[in-house]
């Protein structure tokens, strides 16, 4: 088959890697002018490092694999620790932390010159029921049996599919990440930082390379100053500058170069992830907040249940075995096999942090000090669990 994919983030480049492989034609058709070197880093969790190894993605030498993840209160108190290399022992495959930038460089590695046309940012669509045909800024037309939106949170093709406005759109939460990808002011070896506090949460994790991703949920109010860059840094060591070490030591070592919002939007997993032959994946569909680093796992999870579905499609009726699937069938089967697991992982990182309100009490010094008496296996299989529940794959 001949299929269109709009947008080469990490969506759109694992789905032509996966269909290039299946033996299909693909274009991707990215706005941007160039390929996307910005962005800092993310956390890749056992599913989605498991989908990448599916697509022949090299992680080697790239970010860094963890060992574990730490958690405390706010004031240093240890809660608990989730080993990440018994989850690795367990399922195969490892827990990440990898610069954006990288990762989108070794999902674009040997896709054919000319696969990602840069600077067509999709204008018109328009599916006849046979073909799909997608229009570009620049006037260009191009054609295909198939069409993927990949293309994000404020996506063109699901505006052009379902609509836009209230119940199609991608909503603020009133919560948001100010993060940074820097030189690591010191060293955390192969274990992440989570720090928890009625203020929200702290977290750090190597990303390899000298590097150290840095984070802090918090809710976004304005006229609070945390949404202005310019009086940002200050902000939030004014607010977070009692928290323990080596909170404190990070902030002293920003500048205000260092810093980047990223307000939070959720898009809740809708019924229907299709329509003829046009399907949505990754943000397009499911925004999450990143509480439980979840959103690129969740966007290669769609890209393994698409590959599947339509690897595993009903012929073409009437027509001989040299047809290939039929893509409204493929699609139905792909929307309704990923809904479930997509919509628990988007309630569950719509829930994993409190920033404010009556829930940050379970953030508190008192619970998270009565959180501390866990078991320590029960944080490691419990979030095990947790993955799994979110995977088609594992």
């Amino acid at each position: 088959m001949r299929v269109l994919i709009a947008g080469a983030g990490i969506a759109g480049l694992a789905a032509a890697r996966g269909l290039l492989a299946a033996g299909h034609t693909v274009t991707v058709l990215e706005r941007a002018p160039a390929p996307r070197d910005s962005g800092c880093a993310l956390t890749l969790w056992s599913n989605g490092t498991a989908v990448l190894d599916d697509l022949g993605v090299r992680l080697d030498g790239a970010g860094q694999r963890l060992d574990a993840l730490d958690v405390r209160s706010a004031r240093g108190r240890p809660v608990m620790t989730v080993d990440t290399a018994r989850l690795e022992a367990g399922s195969g495959f490892p827990v990440v932390v990898i610069p954006r930038r990288t990762l989108l460089a070794r999902l674009a590695e040997g896709l054919p010159a000319g696969t990602v046309r840069f600077g067509a940012r999709l204008t018109r669509l328009h599916d006849d029921g046979r073909s799909v045909r997608a229009g570009t800024e620049d006037g260009a037309e191009h054609s295909g049996d198939l069409l993927i939106g990949a293309d994000g949170v404020n996506s063109q093709v699901r505006a052009a599919l379902f609509g836009s406005g209230p119940g199609t759109d991608a909503p603020p939460t009133g919560t948001a990440t100010w993060q940074g990808l820097v030189a690591a002011p010191f060293e955390l070896g192969s274990r992440g930082l989570m720090f928890l506090g009625r203020r929200g949460a702290v977290g750090m994790s190597p990303a390899g390379g000298g590097l150290l991703q840095w984070l802090i949920d918090l809710r976004l109010r304005p006229g609070d100053g945390f949404d202005r860059p310019d009086r940002a840094l200050a902000a939030l060591r004014d607010r977070y500058g009692t928290w323990a070490p080596p909170v404190t030591g990070l902030l002293a070592s920003l500048s205000d170069e260092d810093l980047e919002l990223f307000p939070h939007r959720r898009h809740r997993a809708p019924f229907r992830w299709w329509r003829g032959r046009c399907a949505l994946i990754g943000d397009a569909v499911h925004t999450m907040p990143p509480m439980l680093a979840q959103g690129a796992g969740q966007a290669l999870e769609d890209v393994a249940a698409l590959l599947r579905a339509l690897a595993a499609a009903d012929r073409t009726p009437g027509s001989g075995p040299a047809s290939g699937p039929d893509p409204a069938a493929a699609l139905r089967v792909y929307g309704r096999s990923r809904r479930r697991q997509a919509a628990l992982a988007s309630a569950a990182a719509a829930r994993g942090i409190a920033t404010s309100g009556p829930r940050t009490v379970f953030q508190s010094e008192t619970v998270l000090r009565a959180a501390s008496a866990m078991p320590g296996h029960l944080a490691t299989w419990s979030f095990g669990r947790l993955i799994r529940a979110f995977s088609g794959r594992l």
